[in-house]
């Protein structure tokens, strides 16, 4: 019999519509296009801005973008997992709203969060319940409002991050397609790096107490993510390649965690790879979190082929950081 593996096979996105220049930024804070552009690569970001609008909103919006593109129907999805570090509200599921407002209703849905690598962790997941043999069809959904909680005077982060939502559909594959391998890392030790202090349950919010604390925003010590992002990324993906017994030229694409253009040009140029074999959108989205990788996979769908290899890798908060071996399915 045949191995059973998880082969995407739909994919689908949203991006708000309003976009926040580095001009735009300028009157913002002290800064300026050439410096964003040069430390980032970032030359704007989509943010949603209609008040009561969350993230659940954007995953809709790029449920319904897949199910549209693919004519899939929603009572055929056995899963939803929504990947995202910024859910709608505690308590209550993000992803158990999305599935009831697409008509999933013979789905289960949850949760995933491990910041910027909610969606590579998430793939794993889903190829877990792919290879069970009881799940058929599962979405994967990366999402993210950044802007609900970044400082807009903290020139540090508020010129990383923007908002954005990307769908892929997850079916068995019985060809050798799909997930191959895998190399998924944490280290808790480097939280205090990248992370929102207050609102959680060691640091709770105070009844009557004032929004607008800066603990209320992320926070980022730039240089130490910086450094553990290059090395880290790079690793995994120098790794995941050898196991496999991989070379440059057996890799067809590069997905990486589109958080800084220097980290990614780092991660290519580390594995060996060529500029155009790296994908990137970060110009246009900035840093979408749990986002970016399935935007990558929209934006170059059409240049992807049939049994592309294709390595994806992730560094987030935690820390956490990881690669994935995968082949495209059509």
């Amino acid at each position: 019999m045949a191995k059973i593996t998880a082969a995407i096979t739909a994919v689908g996105k949203y991006l708000p519509e309003y976009r926040l220049t580095n001009k735009i930024l300028e009157t913002m804070v002290d800064t300026n296009d050439e410096w964003i552009v040069s430390r980032t690569g970032i030359k704007e970001r989509r943010i949603l801005k209609e008040k009561g609008k969350g993230t659940s909103f954007m995953a809709i919006k790029a449920t319904e973008d897949l199910l549209s593109k693919s004519n899939t129907d929603p009572n055929e999805i056995d899963l939803i997992i929504v990947a995202t570090a910024t859910r709608d509200m505690q308590a209550a599921s993000t992803a158990s709203f999305v599935a009831s407002s697409i008509g999933a209703t013979n789905a289960f849905a949850f949760d995933l969060d491990s910041a910027c690598s909610s969606f590579l962790f998430g793939m794993s997941v889903v190829a877990s319940y792919i290879e069970s043999g009881k799940y058929k069809k599962v979405l994967l959904i990366g999402a993210d409002k950044n802007s609900s909680m970044i400082d807009y005077k903290d020139r540090a982060t508020c010129i990383i991050f923007g908002d954005g939502a990307g769908a892929v559909l997850f079916e068995p594959n019985t060809d050798g397609l799909g997930l191959q391998d895998e190399y998924l890392r944490t280290d808790g030790s480097g939280r205090e790096f990248l992370q929102v202090a207050k609102g959680g349950s060691a640091n709770p919010f105070e009844k009557g107490e004032v929004f607008g604390d800066e603990d209320c925003f992320v926070h980022q010590e730039g240089r130490t993510v910086f450094k553990n992002a290059v090395f880290n990324m790079a690793d995994v993906c120098v790794k995941i390649l050898e196991r496999n017994n991989l070379t440059k030229d057996n890799v067809t694409w590069l997905a990486a965690h589109q958080a800084n253009k220097r980290i990614i040009d780092a991660t290519s140029n580390r594995v060996g790879l060529e500029e155009s074999k790296v994908m990137t959108n970060i110009e246009n989205y900035g840093n979408t979190t749990s986002a970016t990788l399935p935007l990558l996979l929209v934006d170059y769908e059409s240049q992807l082929k049939k049994g592309d290899t294709i390595i994806f890798a992730a560094f987030g908060g935690g820390f956490s950081w990881g690669a994935i071996y995968f082949k495209w399915a059509y």
